[in-house]
């Protein structure tokens, strides 16, 4: 403050004395007033134009957040922020700044420059795209399990560069949660035996889907491969709608047949009554509160065995 004023002549000349006033117009043989009479002039026309043309500070706010896709990797996010300028003319967005963070933990963070220009007396709407990668998240906060929700808030700092005013930071914030998620276990609890010949046996398989998560599965798809020891006897892409509730299980009867004569050793063991090992793999496509997703399901290792039309359907036995 005291800088600008030792420099600013219209400030010196206002502190001196009338006598100075006299004599120093007189040395500037009246070049001093008129210059001050200009420059207060000029002072107050900028004011009234100012005041015209209303320029004004711009206002921002976070519309909107999407998810446009997420899966078990990542979840790939959009922040919408709509930005109104009430000024005559143009004014450019300089840069954006964000962070996004969970009960203060920083979990990503960015700068994007040069992010456009905001019309006179107009708005837009800026999309700011951020990616969450749920590996790094889990490795540097241990407490953040698979299958749970968390929350999240959304820190935007926009700088703009407004005439008349200046450069001027818009700060903004909007909280939401995100969950980090966690496959579903699948299960064969047994293999339902219809009708059997060398050329085509029918049967139904019987799967057991239990959704770890804190957020419920509608389940749209399911598209799976199953192996008895080391030949494929069965793949399809089902179309079937269920609900998978949080923490919770349900169990799909999927009919197919197969050539007994076409494989090995594991399927006849199973057709004499005997435990077999089985692998089953694939995914399902699922609706959740937070956007569709897509997940695997895999099991290895597992044993069943077939069971005859005539046997109890709530044996359960695996």
């Amino acid at each position: 403050m005291s800088s600008s004023a030792e420099n600013d002549p219209t400030v010196t000349e206002r502190g001196a004395s009338s006598k100075d006033k006299h004599e120093d117009g007189d040395k500037e043989q009246g070049g001093g007033g008129f210059i001050d009479k200009v420059k207060d002039f000029i002072h107050d026309i900028g004011e009234k134009i100012e005041e015209a043309v209303g320029f004004g500070k711009p206002t921002a706010d976070v519309c909107g957040i999407h998810i446009p896709h997420i899966s078990l990797h990542r979840a790939d996010l959009v922040v919408d922020v709509l930005i109104k300028n009430p000024n005559p003319v143009p004014i450019p967005l300089v840069d954006i700044d964000y962070l996004i963070d969970s009960d203060g933990r920083k979990l990503v963070s960015g700068l994007i420059p040069d992010a456009g220009t905001i019309h006179a007396h107009g708005q837009e709407t800026v999309k700011i795209p951020v990616s969450l990668v749920f590996d790094d998240i889990r490795s540097t906060y241990k407490d953040i399990q698979p299958g749970s929700i968390i929350p999240y808030l959304v820190r935007v700092v926009l700088l703009v560069d407004v005439p008349i005013i200046g450069r001027i930071k818009i700060p903004i914030q909007k909280d939401g949660e995100i969950p980090i998620p966690y496959k579903p276990d699948v299960d064969v609890e047994k293999i339902k035996f219809h009708h059997f010949s060398f050329e085509e046996t029918t049967a139904t398989l019987h799967l057991k889907l239990e959704n770890k998560n804190d957020f419920d599965l509608g389940l749209n798809l399911l598209e799976y491969e199953m192996w008895l020891g080391d030949d494929s006897i069965a793949s399809a892409e089902l179309t079937q709608t269920a609900k998978i509730e949080k923490q919770g299980i349900t169990r799909m009867q999927v009919p197919f047949s197969f050539r007994p004569k076409d494989f090995g050793s594991a399927v006849w063991d199973m057709i004499r009554g005997r435990g077999t090992g089985y692998t089953i793999k694939g995914k399902i496509d699922v609706d959740t509160p937070f956007g569709n997703m897509k997940l695997p399901i895999s099991k290895e290792g597992g044993t069943t065995c077939i069971k005859k039309d005539d046997d109890d359907d709530d044996d359960d036995d695996n």
